[in-house]
């Protein structure tokens, strides 16, 4: 009892949350927008000219697995009616069940169900929280809904539409435009969100704190090596950064940039070696960690960044870390959330601003490869001594992103940054 007494009072505190914010987009060749929920994980893909609709959530897990394509409850918390949406897997006959916390059944709907969009209409909940079922040949998937306003009635599930075709999973409208959808996605006040928008081969990542209906504007800037990678660009105070690291193996006049063989070869005996490698020699690491490179290689003439982009020095390294609040706090603000690519307990990593940073780990100069996962070092173009250049790191413990100086020959990740 005293657990559900809980759970309603969460549900009460976002009562006045629940009003859905609705943002458009917009830019200059703009095809399309990944939205991703920095705090749930949940993530949605909008085209061009959709409406992203951030539906009051209440931060309690999932039922289950199941996408929120398959099924929405909206309004959320209920007052006096709300519509349950479903997208079945296959056509057939399917249950849908309204049960009280403890179990209880207390209204049930069967029915055929086509395998596209289907609206039901709930009415008649007494104020509390109920769990909603929906179950048919060969699959089962729930939501949670809140009732806020009491009610005399008799709980009922009606259908609505039965002829509502799904449009890639979307609730879509014609207009002068064309066809728009609306896409929904769960969302509690001050969750944070960033938006990775694509024209052409660009991309453009920001991040935002909703708190409004608002459009957010895209400006694509072109971010392409010399071996005709696209980079996505995020703009941090008056900087753009690359927001994955760099990962091409050709100069920008198209030259190659070497590598070893094997690729643990040991570089004691090379005096300015200019090399790259995929971490442990693995090709699948690159799309995810980018390239390792000498300081000998990301500082030679023929400039292994983009055109009109370049290495940042130690005092750009220092701009970016000064407005994120210093050294000690950085990090955190620099780090992709979550634990796909980073060891627990990634500290507080919040992804603030949109840089995205992935623990690619190193290649020491006799050829052994380590941290991938735990930490993640960026070559700076200062040097420090003749044998040592500066460098930026970053550990899955703490949230500071150091300054620190290594070996020249080792392998380290770059990130660009465009020419001021």
């Amino acid at each position: 009892m005293k657990k559900l007494l809980f759970l309603l009072a969460i549900f009460c505190t976002l009562e006045t949350n629940a009003q859905p914010y609705s943002i458009s987009f917009a830019g200059v060749g703009l095809s399309s927008v990944k939205i991703e929920n920095l705090t749930s994980g949940l993530i949605v893909n909008l085209n061009a000219g959709d409406v992203l609709r951030l539906s009051a959530g209440t931060g309690i897990p999932e039922v289950n697995n199941m996408k929120s394509s398959v099924i929405k409850v909206y309004p959320n918390p209920m007052t006096d009616k709300s519509t349950l949406e479903i997208l079945p897997p296959v056509a057939g006959d399917a249950i849908i069940t309204i049960c009280d916390m403890t179990g209880k059944v207390l209204t049930q709907f069967k029915d055929y169900v086509e395998n596209y969009t289907q609206e039901f209409s709930l009415s008649g909940l007494k104020k509390g929280l109920h769990i909603i079922n929906v179950q048919g040949d060969g699959y089962q998937f729930s939501e949670k809904l809140l009732c806020n306003v009491k009610s005399d009635g008799k709980p009922i599930i009606a259908r609505v539409n039965n002829n509502i075709q799904a449009v890639s999973e979307k609730q879509s409208i014609k207009d002068s435009k064309g066809f728009q959808a609306t896409i929904d996605m769960a969302y509690i006040a001050g969750e944070r969100l960033k938006y990775t928008a694509v024209a052409g081969n660009n991309k453009t990542v920001m991040t935002d704190i909703p708190t409004a209906d608002k459009t957010v504007t895209f400006t694509f800037t072109e971010c392409k090596d010399g071996e005709n990678n696209y980079y996505p660009v995020v703009q941090i105070n008056n900087q753009f950064w690359m927001a994955e690291n760099l990962k091409t193996t050709m100069y920008r006049n198209g030259v190659s940039i070497g590598t070893t063989n094997p690729y643990n070869k040991d570089l004691s005996g090379e005096s300015a070696p200019t090399y790259q490698w995929a971490y442990a020699g693995n090709e699948s690491n690159v799309p995810t960690y980018g390239r390792l490179y000498t300081w000998y290689a990301v500082t030679d003439s023929r400039n292994v960044c983009p055109t009109n982009w370049h290495v940042p020095n130690g005092d750009e390294w220092t701009t970016l870390t000064t407005y994120l609040g210093g050294v000690n706090i950085a990090g955190s603000k620099l780090k992709e959330t979550g634990t796909t690519h980073w060891t627990t307990p990634n500290t507080d990593a919040t992804n603030a601003t949109g840089f995205t940073a992935l623990p690619g780990g190193l290649r020491s100069y006799n050829g052994a490869y380590d941290f991938v996962g735990n930490n993640g070092f960026w070559w700076s173009s200062t040097e420090y001594s003749s044998t040592n250049a500066l460098e930026r790191d970053l550990d899955y413990r703490f949230t500071g992103f150091f300054w620190n100086y290594n070996l020249k020959p080792y392998g380290f990740s770059v990130r660009c940054v465009r020419d001021f």
